[in-house]
């Protein structure tokens, strides 16, 4: 689970605007946080499934996000991938 005040960090790092709240590029750190959070959960509970089926869901989600930003504008897609340290 994500702390509110990682979130808030995370929020005044992405946002593109004083009022942001859900910006694509905001979007896609904000899911990188919570994949991350649950890779550590499956160090600790390999076997838990259900969590897993969880993950690839949110993992397509950022995929697609990923995808259109990169058709609309390649340099702000590299920008983020550079600075989420994402693999391509």
């Amino acid at each position: 689970m994500i702390t509110l005040e990682r979130k808030n960090n995370l929020i005044k790092t992405f946002r593109t605007h004083d009022s942001d709240s859900g910006s694509l590029e905001l979007q896609v750190a904000l899911l990188t946080e919570r994949i991350n959070e649950l890779n550590k959960h499956f160090s600790l509970f390999p076997k838990d499934k259900h969590s897993r089926t969880g993950l690839m869901k949110l993992v397509g989600r950022r995929r697609k996000f990923l995808d259109y930003l990169h058709k609309s504008d390649k340099n702000k897609y590299e920008h983020l991938i550079e600075k989420l340290n994402i693999r391509k």
